[in-house]
């Protein structure tokens, strides 16, 4: 499939590029592309996976912090371009997969040989997967796996998954954390109707849009439905699962803090949280797990899971793909990834609190 090249933000184009590292002492090797990368758990989550299997492979970033540790945010290296990444891992016979991040789950979609139909739905690839097709060509495949960290993250974590089906969803925020989890609700989770709350109403369009080009039949899945008021959000059926994917910071604006008073109605007070029955999976992590948003459920009686969840589940399928292995099967792998992803994630946010 050929598309023009992505444009480079001008930001970025003074940035020294970082090179296609193929080390010769592995056997196999990932890639996570995208930048910057520098808090990425993707790398030490393969590690730990190829480890327990005794693989001689790595997950290698392309993109890296230059400059002093004094320098705050730090410089970074920026990815190559799209055409560069293709034509050297399609020249690589070691390469394995590669974990797609911003700026190029979207743009890269168009050059790859096939896409699978959670990247279709999701409108984004976030995993490159090797194929041979009928000829015995290695065909460079595109998917989503973030559907399945958002699923898993769910369904193992809720008290009873059987209470999603036939009930009301939300979805909070406008970028593709918010396609993905639409896809999840509808498809596996058996949603009657979605909620989408968001401060952008251009974002919530755009979403809606691109669902109607995509699901021409309007009743052949359940409907989405934004909420732009607190009084109507309050009214409304509860949801039974909530997948929120902003970022954590104070709500400033008047579109950001309305967003807040509706996403408030939804989640109740701590006056009404004997009467919740809900999970909310809050996809920010970074820089602390705990956000203000996972404060305010916990408050109102919902169940809170964490994004570290589903990013576990997301990066167990990408290893799955990639090696061909029953990872989650396997005793005791999953148990390593997780005890790894939590130790990282509370590292950082200590070194973050010293600050």
């Amino acid at each position: 499939m050929a598309a023009a090249a992505p444009s480079t933000p001008a930001s970025a184009q003074s940035q020294p590029e970082e090179p296609i590292a193929i080390p010769s002492h592995l056997d196999g090797i990932a890639y996570l592309y995208g930048h910057p990368l520098l808090n990425s758990l993707s790398p030490p989550l393969h590690s730990t996976v190829y480890n327990a299997f005794n693989l001689n492979w790595q997950q290698i970033p392309l993109s890296s912090v230059t400059g002093t540790s004094a320098t705050y945010p730090p410089p970074y290296t920026k990815s190559p371009s799209i055409e560069k990444f293709l034509a050297s891992i399609r020249s690589n016979p070691k390469f394995v997969g590669a974990s797609v991040t911003m700026p190029h789950k979207v743009a890269i979609m168009p050059y790859l040989d096939d896409l699978t139909e959670h990247a279709r739905q999701a409108g984004a690839c976030n995993t490159i997967f090797l194929r041979t097709d009928a000829s015995g060509a290695r065909q460079y495949v595109g998917t989503n796996t973030d559907c399945d960290g958002i699923r898993e993250a769910l369904i193992q974590n809720a008290p009873d998954p059987s209470r999603f089906r036939g009930r009301p969803a939300l979805v909070i925020g406008g970028g593709g954390t918010a396609r993905t989890a639409i896809y999840v609700m509808r498809r596996w989770l058996g949603a009657s109707r979605v909620y989408i709350v968001n401060r952008d109403a251009a974002e919530i369009a755009a979403i809606m849009a691109e669902d109607r080009q995509r699901n021409p039949d309007p009743n052949a899945q359940a409907p989405l439905i934004p909420v732009t008021d607190a009084k109507e959000a309050a009214a409304l059926e509860a949801p039974a699962a909530i997948v929120s994917g902003i970022p954590n910071y104070p709500p400033k604006t008047p579109e950001e803090l309305n967003a807040r008073a509706v996403i408030q109605a939804f989640l109740g007070t701590a006056s009404t949280a004997a009467k919740q029955q809900g999970v909310i999976l809050e996809m920010c992590y970074h820089p602390v797990p705990w956000t203000e948003i996972a404060q305010l459920a916990s408050n109102g009686g919902w169940t809170v899971i964490l994004g570290s969840e589903a990013l576990i589940w997301q990066g167990l399928e990408q290893a799955r793909l990639w090696t061909g292995k029953d990872i989650v099967g396997t005793p005791g792998v999953v148990q390593r990834v997780k005890d790894v992803v939590t130790k990282t994630i509370a590292e950082r946010s200590a070194n973050k609190s010293s600050l």
